[in-house]
């Protein structure tokens, strides 16, 4: 990319408060995928393998949860492939991968520049994570034009790591298993993740008040503090619980409104961190930040309970069992704020794919980042009703954007200690995330919860639901 180009785009997005749209595209997905043929495919494989090799039928029970599942990985594999990939969109130019791309891999260029295919989503970040492949731009720019050179089918790495990593990892979720995950990520050095989130260490949605006018990210996560304590009421003299308290910066602000404060978090850098940040406050005497597992949380009562985007690596299987913890916690007239992140229900093979990456290289063990109809229907049924909830996508989006400019500004010093390859796995990764969430294909929801019981005084929320923070 000319330097005359490369400095246009930084210019633009320094000026941009959400992340420019370049081209819009709808990509194919759940509207052309038949659940119907999945099923067949399912459960027909594995009564075909019984039939051939001639078993009694005795035997297809144990047959079908190993073949079902292989049959159903083999079948989206196949539907991707097979369902006209050609997005809805005119605004595509036809540049072709080599306009993109410079692949220095020789087998590659054969395939993609020569052949005049387009490269699978997942094969083109493998490559350029092992320096198989540059791009020739910025990284983001790239991206919001991949439907020009990328084609979202799924690969034989992505059935590999979906057989042998994701379904054992959903099905487990062991306290070892959460743990390292954790730990490997968060301890990973403060260093590392103050090179994007900046000076507040908060890694998760800030909040915007205009579409148009240019804010930090400090402005969005300030106001993003702010909304959760007027959202919760937390009251001077309360008590609160802040499960995935990450780097302490929510627990600290809330011990500076007056409430006594427990943080929980698994990885040890953040617990340091944030008693640190507690000292810094003068509010030490008021927040306890406990190094542990969710699930070992000591049982007491509290007003107030947060969870902020830590419910995701709960998991699928453990959800319901954590909300009932969560519940018999919380006093009768508490509250329960829990944000969370999830993929919208009609999905596009985009989606899907995203969600692959995430699970193997930034969230490992995130799998209940589920639809929004999902959450609410695991909350009601352990025995909670819900307030409110807001869907905070967009808003996401331009956290995530404030984070790429950022880690691409702080390229050299990431480099220089993590080398190459972390640094374009978070390029990646931020760039793309900005664009999912910014589209809808990923967002994050805000769910004021209480105990749904007749005694709960509801009327505390009339005068307070139009004075959200400015």
């Amino acid at each position: 990319m000319p330097v005359s180009s490369a400095s246009k785009i930084t210019a633009d997005y320094a000026r941009a408060q959400i992340a420019p749209t370049k081209v819009i595209v709808e990509g194919v997905g759940s509207k052309e995928f038949s659940n119907t043929r999945m099923l067949i495919a399912i459960f027909g494989f594995p009564a075909v393998v019984n039939a051939l090799l001639g078993l009694s039928w005795r035997w297809y029970p144990l047959l079908l949860p190993v073949l079902g599942l292989v049959s159903f990985a083999v079948y989206h594999i196949v539907t991707s492939f097979s369902t006209p990939n050609h997005p809805s969109s005119k605004a595509l130019p036809g540049l072709g991968v080599a306009h993109y791309l410079d692949i220095k891999d020789a087998a590659l260029a054969r395939r993609y520049n020569a052949g005049g295919a387009k490269i699978p989503i997942e094969s083109f970040f493998e490559a350029y994570f092992d320096e198989k492949i540059d791009i020739k731009g910025d990284m983001l720019d790239t991206l919001e034009s991949r439907y020009d050179w990328a084609a979202f089918v799924f690969t034989l790495g992505q059935l590999k790591f979906f057989l042998t990593q994701w379904v054992p990892e959903t099905l487990w979720h062991s306290r070892k298993q959460d743990e390292d995950q954790v730990r490997d990520h968060y301890d990973r050095g403060d260093d590392f993740y103050n090179w994007f989130l900046g000076p507040m260490m908060i890694y998760t949605s800030g909040v915007m008040s205009s579409a148009v006018k240019r804010e930090t990210l400090e402005d969005m996560q300030q106001r993003k503090l702010e909304t959760v304590v007027h959202k919760i009421n937390l009251k001077p003299g309360e008590k609160m619980l802040d499960i995935g308290c990450g780097w302490g910066t929510l627990s600290v602000h809330a011990a500076k409104a007056g409430a006594s404060v427990t943080g929980v978090t698994l990885a040890r850098n953040q617990t340091q961190w944030a008693l640190g940040k507690a000292r810094e406050a003068g509010v030490q005497d008021r927040v306890r930040i406990l190094c542990m597992d969710y699930r070992d949380i000591p049982v007491e009562k509290y007003d107030k309970i947060t969870c902020l985007e830590m419910a995701e690596h709960v998991g699928v299987l453990r959800f319901q069992t954590f909300l009932h913890q969560v519940r018999a916690m919380l006093n009768d007239d508490g509250i329960f704020f829990l944000q969370i992140a999830g993929l919208r229900r009609a999905w596009q093979y985009e989606d899907l794919m995203w969600g692959l990456f995430m699970a193997k290289y930034v969230f490992p063990g995130a799998d209940a980042s589920m639809p929004l109809n999902w959450v609410l229907e695991q909350v009601e049924r352990a025995g909670f009703e819900v307030q409110s909830t807001e869907t905070l996508g967009l808003h996401y989006s331009t956290t995530i954007f404030r984070w790429y400019q950022n880690w691409m500004s702080n390229k050299d010093k990431v480099v220089a200690k993590y080398g190459v390859r972390w640094f374009r796995i978070w390029e990646f990764f931020l760039a793309y995330s900005t664009i999912i969430a910014r589209q809808g294909s990923a967002t994050v929801y805000q769910i004021v919860l209480h105990k749904n019981s007749n005694a709960f005084d509801r009327s505390q929320f009339i005068e307070r639901r139009l004075n959200l923070p400015k």
